[in-house]
């Protein structure tokens, strides 16, 4: 087999695979005779098939495929040992490649196409600016964790007057003519809560009332749709539909969940017993969760300004935009050319930060440890403890639960990748001008607003 190069420009190459007879007759051999060994034709015993009608009957489709595991096999091979960083994949050059004929031919010419890569270096220094934004921890702020955590750690307790928030059960039963109907719908537990009526007359029947207090109420005028009236009187939702009645309850216990004191006990039962002493060093502790939470969020940013400046940095180097934009549209049937257009400079921003990176994770020698992918998985799960108010769970909580979402593969590989990424954005960090600015939380996020 003979392979050549042709470079067109220093993004575009045509590869030439010319293969001969002997390059492929042997295979071709093997396996028409692993066919006759196995094929069942009529009139012949199994294994006894007369080598000629093997070939007659499948040499040309072995030979084909032989052929194209051949030409596959040898072009990836080719590309890795003169380490051609491709871009895509080798494309059919139907323009240059002849016609084949498997029943005339015995010696093949296959033509591709490449798109390479771009050759270029990555220099990171202080005249390169990127913002760094260091969000305000607020008093507010705190306050609110506070009053989560408060929450978080409340309890159900018993009471004798209707809020608007509280849970009221009771014996519910359809009304006639302002009468118990005789054989009408009752329901012996019947639970609402007035906060969620959405009429504020219906509404106000309800807070202020005592417990065993007696109620008439109209569920269609209450609620607002048939899911909840269905759920409330144990009906259909098509029966829930056709109900205009009053009903009448008789309140039998009023729930109310109350928040936890702000005390001593809450303080162990967040961060554990003996961790913060006082109010005082509460707030300091949860001011301190909080700036930790929120510099992951700087960080997020910090990593979309940076890819920004370094692909505007190098906005110079140049890529194989036509055979890129023809490998998409073969790989993605569902892609049209018009969207593609439309689509196109954001890719190759992409493709451009993507080979930014890995160039400054092979010259700079970044490396992914186990340890850096459990660290990592550790982190993902204090930050989602976080979204819920969970703030100061434990080390073994934490730890097992980033042992559950190593379990997956895949998870594992995207924290291997966010990892690298997290080395790349600490050594852009150390080595570029940063432009600190501190803001509050609703400035910082108006920064995504228009982006």
């Amino acid at each position: 087999m003979n392979i050549v190069r042709k470079d067109l420009d220093q993004n575009n190459a045509v590869v030439t695979l010319r293969i001969e007879k002997a390059d492929y007759s042997e295979k071709v051999n093997k396996s028409l005779s692993a066919y006759r060994k196995k094929a069942t034709i009529p009139g012949f015993r199994p294994g006894m098939v007369p080598a000629s009608l093997v070939k007659k009957m499948y040499g040309k489709a072995v030979m084909a495929e032989e052929i194209n595991k051949l030409v596959s096999e040898n072009l990836y091979q080719y590309i890795r040992e003169n380490k051609i960083n491709v871009l895509g994949e080798p494309l059919p050059n139907a323009e240059q490649t002849s016609t084949i004929d498997f029943d005339t031919q015995e010696e093949f010419e296959f033509i591709f196409d490449l798109g390479i890569a771009p050759e270029f270096e990555v220099e990171l220094t202080a005249n390169d600016k990127v913002n760094l934004y260091k969000i305000a921890v607020s008093q507010e702020m705190v306050d609110n964790q506070v009053t989560a955590h408060a929450g978080r750690y409340g309890m159900h307790v018993q009471e004798e007057i209707v809020e608007e928030k509280d849970m009221v059960k009771g014996e519910l039963v359809e009304l006639e003519n302002g009468s118990v109907k005789e054989g009408g719908i009752a329901v012996q537990d019947a639970t609402l809560t007035p906060a969620y009526m959405k009429d504020d007359a219906q509404k106000a029947l309800f807070v202020g009332a005592k417990k065993g207090e007696v109620l008439t109420f109209n569920p269609q005028l209450a609620f607002a749709n048939e899911v909840e009236i269905s759920s409330l009187l144990s009906i259909t939702k098509d029966e829930a539909k056709e109900i205009n009645a009053d009903f009448q309850i008789t309140i039998g216990s009023i729930t109310r969940y109350k928040a936890s004191e702000v005390d001593q006990e809450l303080f162990d039962k967040v961060y554990g017993e003996g961790t913060v002493a006082g109010l005082e060093a509460f707030q300091a502790k949860i001011k301190e969760d909080l700036q930790e939470n929120l510099m992951a969020d700087s960080d997020y940013k910090f990593g979309l300004d940076a890819q920004e400046m370094l692909v505007a940095k190098y906005n110079a180097i140049s890529f194989p935009e036509d055979f890129l934009k023809r490998w998409v549209l073969t790989s993605n049937k569902n892609t049209t050319a018009e969207a593609l257009e439309v689509e196109f400079p954001k890719m190759i921003a992409d493709l451009k930060w993507h080979l930014i990176k890995d160039k400054l994770v092979r010259t700079n020698n970044i490396n992914v440890e186990k340890d850096d992918v459990e660290g990592f998985a550790k982190k993902m799960a204090k930050a989602q403890f976080a979204q819920y108010g969970m703030i100061g769970m434990g080390d073994d909580m934490i730890t097992n639960y980033a042992k559950d979402m190593l379990k997956k593969e895949e998870t594992v590989r995207n924290f291997a990748d966010k990892v690298a990424e997290e080395k790349v954005f600490s050594l852009i960090k150390s080595a570029v001008k940063l432009e600190e600015k501190e803001v509050s939380i609703e400035d910082f996020n108006k920064l995504f607003e228009t982006k």
